[in-house]
This record gives structure tokens, C-alpha cells and sequence, in this order.
């Protein structure tokens, strides 16, 4: 049965799409099935993997909104192993059309149990907001991986996020946990870039991944060409970063169970 990981932080551009997609492709490479869920309206992870919005029948909206299957909605990338649900721009009006349905924040919940023991990663790249769909996100994971860039402000608005997924954990879904934070941007060089990983190491201790995502412009290029870096650029540290990364979340899942 697959793991739910959503990625999480209603601040933008801390490398929460370009996580979900290269985290997404480096877990397919090391043979493992997985489907990511592009649940942001902006639909960057799914032309990050080749799925151009303007080309997609059945996107995540409609699996929200009109009740179509996940599995209607699925659709293969260049990379063995790796499907997605894209997403399209009517995802911005998603929510007004979900306040009516009942038990509205577990439809994306009741939509995943069909496919669950298809996969072993279902990876939800959440939109920057803590509206009703990234609720949804949350209340169908079963954990939560939150990027943290290497910048000014780094741990502003993450007090925010943790009193909505204490709140998601209490109400919705019990079994939601915290994957582990992770690092991104990070330039070893600069001395901010290292007292913000002092500081997110002093907060949040184990819960920090040891993998940290170096700043790195190969990644900045790849979705551009419609592809992840694991594509792009084989040999770059990005691709490198996010390998690890995915070898170290298999671990650590492994050894839980």
C-alpha cells in the first residue's frame, strides 16, 4: 500500500513543486512506483514532467469537482515507473465548488483508496495557501514533508503551518505525521544559508532530513525543458541532492517497518 506524502508550506518559492517533482522521479529511478499529484493551480510539476496543461482531458479538478476517478486522470511520463493526476487552472475555483459536497475535506481521501495498492509514493505537491484543497492533502497523508529554503524569513509562517497540522492531526486525520523537514537552497558559502540550517536543526532536531538541497542552476533549468533533473542533468548536484534524498526517505520508511 503507498505511503501519502504531501509537501507542504503556504510560503511561496521555498522549492516545494521543484521537491515534489524530483523527489517524485529520483524515488521512480530507484525502482520504486510512485504518482504525484500536482494539486496546485499553477500546474508546475506537471509540465515539470512533461504534461503540458493545454493537452490534458481529465486533470485533478475534475476528480475534485466532477467526481471523476483517479484513475481516469492518470497519466505516464518519460520516466518508467512515475505517473501524475496534472493540474489545471481551474483548480483556482476548486474550492468554492467543494464547500458544497459533503465531507468535503476527505474527497481527495476517498479518491486515493481505489489506487493506493498500486503504488508505493503518492507524492501531493500542495499549492502555497492552507485552503481546502491543501487541507484535503493533509487529511488524506499520511505524512508531510516540509521544505525550508535557506533564506531570510526562513521559519516565518512555519508556526502557521504546525497549528494547521496539529489542528488536521486532532480533527481530520490522526495517523498525519511530520516526515521531516527539508533544506533547500542551500549555499555553503554564505553564512546565512548556514546559521538558517543551525537554526532549523536547533528547532526541529531528528525531524530535520540529513539530505540538504544545494543551490544549484541546473535545477532552475530542467523544468523549462519539460523535464526533472534526474533527465536533464544526470551528473548535477540537484540530481545528486535529490537521489539521496529519496534513498534516504526509502530508509527510513524501511526500517519503520
Amino acid at each position: 500500500m503507498a505511503k501519502i506524502i504531501a509537501l507542504a508550506n503556504q510560503k511561496g518559492g521555498v522549492g516545494k513543486t521543484t521537491t515534489s517533482m524530483n523527489l517524485a522521479a529520483s524515488l521512480a529511478t530507484l525502482e520504486k512506483r510512485v504518482l504525484l499529484i500536482d494539486a496546485d493551480p499553477q500546474a508546475n510539476a506537471s509540465s515539470g514532467v512533461g504534461v503540458n496543461d493545454i493537452e490534458v482531458d481529465t486533470s485533478f479538478y475534475n476528480c475534485l469537482i466532477d467526481g471523476v476517478s483517479a484513475r481516469a486522470a492518470i497519466y505516464t511520463t518519460d520516466i518508467d515507473k512515475l505517473d501524475i493526476i496534472p493540474s489545471h487552472i481551474d483548480l483556482v475555483g476548486a474550492e468554492v465548488g467543494m464547500l458544497q459536497k459533503p465531507n468535503r475535506e476527505h474527497i481527495v481521501a476517498e479518491m486515493l483508496k481505489p489506487i493506493r495498492d498500486e503504488y508505493d509514493y503518492i507524492l501531493i505537491d500542495c499549492s502555497p495557501s492552507l485552503g481546502l484543497v491543501t487541507v484535503n492533502a493533509l487529511t488524506a497523508a499520511d505524512s508531510v514533508i516540509i521544505p525550508v529554503q535557506c533564506e531570510y524569513f526562513a521559519l516565518e509562517g512555519l508556526s502557521k503551518l504546525l497549528n494547521t497540522i496539529r489542528i488536521i492531526k486532532v480533527k481530520l486525520n490522526p495517523r498525519l505525521e511530520i516526515e521531516g523537514f527539508l533544506l533547500t537552497m542551500y549555499d555553503s558559502r554564505l553564512r546565512l544559508a548556514n546559521q538558517v540550517y543551525d537554526e532549523v536543526k536547533r528547532h526541529f532536531q531528528d525531524l530535520v532530513f540529513k539530505t540538504v538541497i544545494q543551490r544549484n542552476v541546473k535545477l532552475g533549468e530542467a523544468p523549462g525543458h519539460g523535464k526533472p533533473i534526474i533527465l536533464y542533468d544526470a551528473d548535477s548536484s540537484g540530481a545528486r541532492n535529490y537521489l539521496a534524498l529519496a534513498d534516504e526517505l526509502i530508509k527510513k520508511n524501511e526500517k519503520k517497518n
